[in-house]
């Protein structure tokens, strides 16, 4: 099982001390999944203990690895300089922190849909693999994920997780995070809930939400009235045009489930401004669960996505495509953050 330690620590050392092969040292500390719990933890703490550290370059070498992983974000219209959605800020975190466990280095970078980003970074060595954070229209993203496939890309997304996705895809489980919104606002005694958000193919995410409040309302016996469905993007501006579109219209509603709480906070906005009490004349509920939504008056009640399991799994699919194996499709419940603005 490897020989006695003697200088300098290796890995053939830790392999000796463990009682283990040298190849499930190298597997352990780069987290490789199959290795089990108890012998990667056994390594780790041998590790150490011997204040053992990978040689990177050394290991990149033998792999034809960079040991690099590229996170690449769309840039997306924000109030702030930062051009990144905040729910996708939140997101960083888990990400690194996954990254860093498995001794990976992080390439963060903007994408637009006019540049060849598809290109740019496997292909160059630069990256070992992608990581893809918004998109926009899907319909157009579509075929640079199909151009990704066809070239042999390792890459994961972040989106919705359905049977004719292209590439690996991790995501929240959107239209169960829907049904459970529909349902939270139904025990409020609400009955006509409008939807903001663009609820098509271009915009699946969002699509699902929908169709979970929709199968939430039916089941109690209420109408999921299409006419109270209004498309807005992911920034405040176009919840507070939606919500005065809808006001506008003259259509009944109690209740508003915004498919993201920038949406939603545009929403607040639209209704302080026309008089509607919150929530007493409309309830609000949105969707991430980004740092402002606490500080909202009222404060906006949410459903929150699983961030730390996030990073986790989007690096655990793209590693594993890395080392030769299928990733599997994952994803993760949603949580009800309730507060003031559905009266919780």
């Amino acid at each position: 099982m490897g020989r006695a330690p003697t200088g300098k620590p290796t890995s053939f050392d830790i392999a000796y001390l463990a009682g283990v092969s040298q190849p499930t040292v190298s597997r352990a500390l780069r987290g490789d999944r199959s290795v089990s719990e108890a012998t990667r933890t056994k390594i780790e703490k041998i590790a150490a203990d011997l204040n053992y550290t990978v040689d990177k370059n050394a290991s990149s070498l033998r792999t034809q690895r960079s040991n690099t992983i590229a996170l690449l974000f769309f840039e997306d219209h924000t109030p702030d300089d930062s051009m990144i959605n905040p729910f996708f800020l939140a997101m960083l975190g888990s990400i690194t922190r996954a990254a860093g466990a498995r001794g990976l280095d992080l390439l963060i970078s903007f994408q637009k849909m006019g540049d060849d980003w598809h290109t740019q970074y496997q292909d160059s060595h630069r990256a070992d693999g992608l990581i893809l954070l918004g998109y926009g229209d899907y319909t157009l993203y579509e075929e640079r994920l199909e151009q990704l496939v066809g070239q042999g890309t390792h890459f994961v997304r972040w989106g919705s997780v359905r049977e004719d996705n292209v590439g690996a895809t991790v995501g929240s489980d959107n239209f169960g995070a829907g049904k459970l919104a529909g349902e939270h606002l139904l025990a409020q005694g609400r009955k006509r809930i409008a939807f903001l958000g663009q609820a098509d193919e271009r915009y699946p995410e969002f699509a699902d939400r929908y169709q979970g409040m929709c199968t939430a309302l039916q089941a109690a016996g209420a109408a999921c009235d299409p006419a109270l469905q209004a498309n807005a993007l992911t920034s405040e501006e176009d919840g507070f045009a939606a919500m005065q579109s809808l006001l506008q219209s003259g259509q009944r509603f109690d209740a508003v489930f915004a498919a993201s709480d920038l949406i939603a906070i545009g929403a607040l906005r639209a209704l302080a401004e026309a008089g509607r009490s919150v929530p007493g004349d409309v309830a609000v509920i949105g969707f991430d669960n980004i740092p402002t939504a606490a500080l909202t008056t009222p404060p906006l009640t949410t459903m929150m996505q699983d961030m730390r399991g996030a990073g986790e799994a989007l690096l655990e699919s793209l590693v594993a495509q890395i080392d030769g194996k299928p990733p599997a499709p994952t994803k993760l419940p949603a949580t009800l953050v309730p507060r003031a603005s559905t009266g919780s």
